[in-house]
């Protein structure tokens, strides 16, 4: 059971296969870990690919049915978890690699390009989460109750009130399009990677 630690923030993943890295993203919203394979996916590609790639895929920090664990960074919730998936990638080695994402991973592997574009080679959003104008606060809501509250009763040191800010700063403030990038900041990437080679994701970041 290998895990990769940075300072208070402790994640757990798994590999399998050999080949180019593949990073996965499970659905899941919030509780999103490598049991979601079974429970919110169409398929696993843990096992789907792993004659082909270098399959990596790790609990999402503070999942409810994870083993990864780690502060609520309340400013900075989607950096956060960027932050959790390149140190792992550092952590094993890893310059360049595919990514691959369900529901939320949408929205991180939007992140990951804004942030670390020379190091995103490929990516592939299955189910993307996104906003959705007359529901504004549909993952607010899912994940104060779906989430927060199992959360809290785990993490002592966590209460609802500090899920509310977490929630409000990831969702609420950012209720627009993928929550991560903006439109302006997207419309580059059909031309992906021609645009990352030619420097185009200064003006949009």
């Amino acid at each position: 059971m290998p895990f990769y630690e940075r300072g208070p923030v402790r994640i757990h993943y798994e590999e399998v296969g050999s080949g180019f890295p593949l990073l996965l993203i499970p659905g899941g919203g919030l509780n999103s870990a490598l049991s979601s394979w079974q429970t919110a996916s169409p398929f696993n590609p843990m096992e789907r690919y792993k004659d082909d790639f270098r399959c990596i895929c790790a609990d999402l920090r503070n999942a409810n049915h994870g083993r990864s664990s780690g502060p609520l960074e309340i400013d900075r919730p989607w950096d956060a978890y960027a932050d959790d998936q390149l140190g792992l990638m550092d952590h094993l080695g890893i310059r360049e690699f595919l990514v691959m994402g369900f529901c939320i991973g949408g929205p991180m592997i939007h992140n990951l390009i804004r942030r670390a574009p020379e190091r995103v080679v490929a990516a592939a959003m299955m189910q993307p989460s996104g906003s959705r104008p007359e529901m504004p606060d549909l993952f607010y809501q899912n994940n104060i109750k779906g989430w927060g509250p199992a959360l809290c009763e785990k993490r002592p040191d966590v209460t609802m009130g500090m899920v509310h800010d977490f929630l409000t700063s990831m969702y609420t403030n950012r209720a627009d399009f993928v929550f991560t990038v903006s439109r302006c900041w997207w419309r580059p990437l059909w031309r992906w990677p021609w645009a990352r080679t030619q420097g185009l994701y200064g003006s949009y970041r």
